[in-house]
């Protein structure tokens, strides 16, 4: 008589791989490279190959000769990584910048907790805030758009998030007519100053890229809309107490508010299992970038709450998580 063999879960299989949402999510992100590689040229190109190129070969060494693991770079993670961590980056950023962000991206943010699946915070924001940190000057030199042949000698200027924290300090809201209009904004961050990083060029191409992965159901919705409803309700009661905050619209659609919410925060590994834990998630991580924009040290805020958000992931999954199959309520 032949034994009953029961395997482990989970037991219904769909077509979703690793691989393929992986992949999926490099497809949404080309209309935003596309359009930086139009308004950025060289700076652009340079960056985004660099930084795939480093995380692709640290991945790579760390792997196979301090993990002793084979390599796994046809799941796509570590490109998926190192185009998250260029478009995170300005397009001026020298090279041996870039490649010490990619190792502590790969290295220190992904492949010493044991590599995909096992990270508690986003690779790529790891590597982004280390950089930020360690070089401030470098990582906060903003070129201006058209500057298509130029790389490390690009013509820099202020980004409206900038100007934004310099209406809050100066106390005057005239500082904001300088903010380029909503419409400028969503399909190029600034015609005038300094465009930000790569990836927040154009608000429009990266809600395109959100549009394709709802449609893929490589993510869903809860994340991306509670941190932007989030920010554009505290944004727009801190702008009717006070006209020198800028207006919601113009709050969302600066800086790099729009890749977080839809390409950094949504990360499978760093980010709540279920929808009620996913919006809280995403209502903290949207509360945490505008107190940190407004009177934080730095203009933008969004990387930090994404990693704080990422070590109350755990939490959230403990105090929101479904009832057991089959469970009965206990009696009071």
């Amino acid at each position: 008589m032949g034994k009953l063999v029961v395997s482990l879960s989970p037991h219904a299989h769909g077509t979703d791989t690793v691989e393929r949402n992986m992949f999926g999510v490099v497809i949404a992100l080309i209309p935003a490279l596309l359009v930086s590689f139009l308004y950025f040229g060289l700076g652009s190109v340079v960056v985004c190959l660099t930084s795939v190129a480093a995380c692709m070969f640290f991945e790579w060494a760390i792997s196979k000769y301090m993990l002793s693991q084979e390599p796994s770079l046809t799941d796509g993670s570590a490109i998926v990584t190192g185009l998250l961590l260029g478009m995170n980056l300005p397009s001026n950023l020298p090279l041996w910048i870039i490649i010490i962000g990619a190792l502590v991206a790969i290295g220190v943010g992904k492949m010493s907790f044991g590599g995909l699946g096992h990270n508690p915070f986003n690779p790529a924001l790891v590597g982004r805030c280390f950089l930020l940190v360690s070089f401030p000057a470098q990582m906060t030199s903003w070129p201006l758009i058209g500057q298509l042949g130029k790389y490390s000698d690009a013509v820099t200027g202020a980004t409206p998030l900038s100007i934004m924290k310099t209406a809050i300090k100066t106390n005057d809201p005239s500082v904001l007519n300088s903010v380029p209009d909503a419409l400028h904004l969503l399909l190029g961050n600034n015609p005038t100053g300094g465009a930000g990083t790569i990836g927040e060029v154009c608000a429009l191409a990266l809600i395109l890229g959100l549009c394709f992965m709802l449609w893929r159901k490589i993510i869903t919705w809860h994340i991306p809309v509670a941190i932007i409803a989030t920010v554009f309700v505290f944004s727009g009661l801190l702008h009717l107490a006070n006209p020198v905050y800028a207006n919601p619209l113009t709050v969302i659609l600066s800086g790099g508010l729009m890749l977080g919410a839809i390409f950094m925060a949504t990360d499978y590994v760093t980010s709540p299992m279920t929808h009620k834990g996913q919006i809280i998630y995403g209502v903290c991580i949207g509360f945490l970038t505008v107190v940190i924009r407004n009177w934080g040290s730095y203009p933008e805020g969004m990387s930090f709450a994404i990693l704080i958000m990422n070590g109350f992931t755990p939490l959230i999954n403990y105090y929101v998580k479904p009832k057991r199959f089959g469970e009965v309520p206990a009696k009071k």
